[in-house]
C-alpha cells in the first residue's frame, strides 16, 4: 500500500519532482509496514504502479519538524536547523505547534495579578508594623535634644566667696553657692534634732565651700530668693518658707529641704551637674 501511494505521488508529479517530494528521512523497505498506518500516507486509488521504477529503493518520506528544519533539508548537504540559523539570521519568529497548542499572551485568570496584589499587600502592611513597633520603642527613649540638656558644666572660677549664681538645667533652675568659712560653721552649729527634714550638712555639700541645690521649693515649687529669710539662707515669698544656708527648711509651710541634683568636681573650679 506504501509502494502504491508513493508510486502514485511520483507519477503525478513526475519524475524531475519526486526528489524533492521525497527526501529527508530514509525508511528501509523492509520496515515500510511501519508507516502504513500514519495518517500522512493516506491511500489513493491507483491504476497500475506495481512496476519497480515507481518504488524507490531507499524509501525518502518528507516530515514537518517546525523552525528552520524543512530549509535545512533542502540544503546539498543537509545541515541542521541550528546552523541553518546561525548562518541566515532573520527577525521572523516561527513556533513549533505539531506537538503542543500555543497559548495565546496574557492570563485570562488573572492569578499572577491576584498573586502579586496580595504579596504587595502584605509588604505594605509588614512595613507599616515594623515602623509602628520602632516609633513606639523610639518614642521611650530621650531624643537629642533632652540629652543635651542632661548635664551642665558650670564654670565656677568668677564666683565670689558668699554669692550664689543661678543657672539653668533641665528646665528647673540651680543655686550654686560658694560659702565662706562662718557659712560652713554655721550650717555645721544646727541641732539636727530640731530640723523637719533632719540632714548633716556635710551631707548635702561634700566640698564644704560649694553648695549646690535646686532652686524650687518643695511647698508649691516658686523659686526662693537667695541671702534672705530669717536665716540666712533662701526665703520663698510665696508661703514665707526660710531655709538656712544649708538649704535645709527651717521654717514655714514647706515639707522638706531643697534638693540636691547629683554633681561632680571637674576640676578645682569645674562643676558637672547631671
Amino acid at each position: 500500500m506504501l509502494s502504491r501511494h508513493l508510486g502514485r505521488k511520483a507519477a503525478d508529479f513526475g519524475a524531475a519532482r519526486a526528489p524533492a517530494l521525497l527526501r529527508s528521512i530514509a525508511v528501509p523497505v523492509a520496515d515500510r509496514h511501519a508507516f502504513t498506518s500514519s495518517p500522512l500516507l493516506t491511500p489513493v486509488p491507483s491504476a497500475n504502479v506495481d512496476s519497480p521504477a515507481a518504488i524507490p529503493s531507499p524509501l525518502h518520506v518528507s516530515f514537518s519538524r517546525g523552525f528552520a528544519a524543512d530549509a535545512a533539508l533542502t540544503t546539498d548537504p543537509p545541515i541542521t536547523p541550528t546552523e541553518l540559523a546561525l548562518k541566515t539570521p532573520t527577525a521572523t519568529i516561527t513556533y513549533d505547534t505539531t506537538i503542543h497548542e500555543r497559548l495565546p499572551p496574557g492570563d485570562p485568570s488573572k492569578r499572577a495579578f491576584t498573586y502579586l496584589v496580595l504579596t504587595g499587600g502584605r509588604f505594605i502592611y509588614a512595613s507599616a508594623l515594623r515602623l509602628l513597633v520602632l516609633k513606639f520603642i523610639l518614642s521611650m527613649s530621650a531624643s537629642k535634644d533632652v540629652l543635651a540638656l542632661a548635664s551642665l558644666e558650670v564654670d565656677l572660677a568668677n564666683i565670689e566667696p558668699g554669692n550664689t549664681v543661678t543657672v539653668k538645667w533641665r528646665g528647673k533652675p540651680v543655686f550654686i553657692r560658694r560659702r565662706t568659712p562662718a557659712d560652713v560653721a554655721k550650717a555645721n552649729d544646727v541641732n539636727l534634732a530640731e530640723l523637719r527634714d533632719p540632714e548633716p550638712d556635710s551631707a548635702r555639700a561634700p566640698n564644704p565651700e560649694w553648695l549646690v541645690v535646686i532652686g524650687v521649693c518643695t511647698h508649691l515649687g516658686c523659686v526662693p530668693l537667695p541671702n534672705a529669710g530669717d536665716y540666712g539662707g533662701w526665703f520663698c515669698p510665696c508661703h514665707g518658707s526660710h531655709y538656712d544656708i544649708s538649704g535645709r527648711i527651717r521654717k514655714g509651710p514647706a515639707p522638706t529641704n531643697l534638693e540636691v541634683p547629683t554633681y561632680k568636681f571637674l576640676e578645682e573650679t569645674k562643676v558637672l551637674v547631671g
